[in-house]
């Protein structure tokens, strides 16, 4: 992607439905219930935008370094139909980086609505803002609760990648995932980056860690908590959550760098 501070991308939100020439494009503004958010996750490296409309439409993200763009993101409800509140992540970003993006969608008539050039810009990475390294990051997932596909396997909570996820089949409260590190670690804080669906399902609200079987820690609130153990396998426990497919786009164990 693009280096820091000087460069700049392009982004374009797609929601993307049927085709045909019938009606002429509206403004976005029609379908939106309100301002579109996007927020840069602190390492400068990836951002969510949320926004909610009228009407249902399916979601995609196209962005790039430049007007050619040349990536994809989706939003992660697995259900692949038109639906209010949108939820898509923006990974590969760069640091330090002015971006732009564009709404569009397509309701179920098959109009499409285009909204003008909003921007944001990418966080300054610092140490001071990461709680350290993040050691879960291919580490061997050894058991889990459920997977509602291999599109959506356990593995994809610990790729290092918000663009992926694992999702549970329907475990709602009950859903859980257990990591070995490889080795003990140090920890000073851990995180669950709860998954979320269009109907507003799947959102984790709070979740416990496990350390070897023993002593269980938390709950704590969906995100990245800060806590201190040692140990080396993990369990990361759904507490409470909007039930349904609950899952994590990255489960994650932090160290001292």
């Amino acid at each position: 992607m693009a280096g820091v501070a000087a460069m700049l991308g392009l982004v374009v939100v797609a929601c993307g439905g049927t085709g045909g020439d019938a009606l002429p494009p509206a403004d976005f503004s029609e379908i939106a219930l309100s301002d579109p958010v996007m927020e840069p996750d602190p390492s400068g490296l990836s951002a969510t935008l949320t926004v909610s409309t009228s009407i249902e439409a399916v979601c995609a993200v196209a962005y790039g370094e430049t007007e050619q763009l040349g990536s994809l993101a989706t939003d992660l409800d697995m259900g692949g139909a038109g639906h209010s509140d949108h939820n898509a992540v923006l990974t590969g970003l760069s640091p330090d980086t002015e971006y732009f993006y564009r709404l569009q969608g397509v309701g179920p008539d098959g109009r499409l609505y285009q909204s003008g050039l909003f921007r944001f810009r990418t966080p300054v990475a610092s140490e001071s803002e990461l709680p350290g390294d993040n050691v879960a990051v291919g580490a061997a997932v050894i058991e889990s609760s459920s997977e509602f596909s291999d599109a959506f396997g356990d593995d994809l909570a610990v790729d290092g990648d918000l663009g992926t996820a694992w999702s549970s089949a329907g475990d709602g409260d009950d859903a859980y995932i257990v990591v070995d590190l490889g080795e003990e670690v140090s920890a000073v804080a851990v995180g669950f980056r709860t998954r979320t669906m269009g109907d507003g399902s799947a959102i984790t609200e709070t979740f416990t860690v496990t350390v070897d079987g023993d002593e269980t820690f938390g709950p704590f609130v969906a995100g990245v908590a800060p806590v201190a153990f040692t140990g080396r396998v993990v369990r990361f426990d759904v507490e409470t959550s909007t039930g349904g497919n609950t899952g994590a786009l990255e489960i994650e164990v932090y160290v001292s760098p």
